[in-house]
């Protein structure tokens, strides 16, 4: 037997849908940026394997000569992804959401048991809870990076009226190396994020929209 049962809350699902355009926007925004110096690139023993990012790249998602809109577009979209992960990690500490959310002890080896069974090399299954070992550490770690790119965004917009700031994160140089890797790693989340939505089909989809997803009831064999 089949029926509905509630799995994400009105005010989650709102401020996940929020997030998702204003963080691509700040990543469109932050690359109008970083153009007009981008220093980074990842190099092994001398030799250059890859530059974020190659002239192509700039030319084809029309990133050149922009660096005023970027700005411009940049901070003030820092408002609102600031206001809706305070929104978000306020109604999770008072809703109680947060039990669901923040690792435990056993997350970490519950995680590993989740990328062997997702990689098919454990038929071990994940425990039916609504959010499993994996997805605490990944959802708790996401909002440490978003507070963590505030923290060097801040710095490395205001390094003189924030120097205090700017030194505990290593220096402006750091700060803006940080703020990037946190870029990188928004990127690589999304990817894995979606691989996911659509490997778990769109039951679990359903859910983030709708919040309610089907669930199946065991039959109770009768004597």
């Amino acid at each position: 037997m089949l029926r509905l049962q509630k799995k994400h809350p009105r005010a989650i699902r709102w401020m996940h849908w929020i997030n998702f355009p204003v963080l691509t926007l700040m990543i469109w925004s932050g690359l109008l940026i970083y153009w007009a110096n981008d220093v980074y690139s990842i190099d092994v023993f001398g030799y250059r394997l890859f530059h974020f990012f190659p002239d192509w790249f700039y030319s084809a998602l029309g990133l050149e000569r922009k660096l005023a809109t970027g700005i411009a577009w940049h901070f003030t979209l820092m408002w609102a992804f600031l206001l809706n992960g305070l929104a978000y990690v306020v109604y999770t500490a008072v809703s109680g959401e947060w039990r669901f959310l923040v690792p435990n002890r056993q997350s970490f080896g519950e995680a590993w048991q989740v990328l062997l069974h997702d990689l098919h090399l454990s038929k071990t299954e994940p425990p039916p809870r609504k959010f499993n070992g994996a997805q605490q550490i990944a959802y708790t770690g996401i909002i440490l990076m978003g507070a963590g790119s505030v923290l060097t965004g801040l710095a490395i917009y205001k390094p003189v009226q924030l120097a205090w700031l700017t030194t505990v994160l290593g220096g402006y140089e750091w700060a803006r190396a940080e703020h990037f890797a946190l870029t990188v790693g928004y990127v690589l989340f999304f990817l894995v994020h979606v691989g996911q939505v659509i490997k778990a089909g769109w039951n679990n989809f359903r859910a983030m929209v709708t919040g309610y997803e089907i669930v199946r009831e065991k039959e109770v064999a009768r004597e």
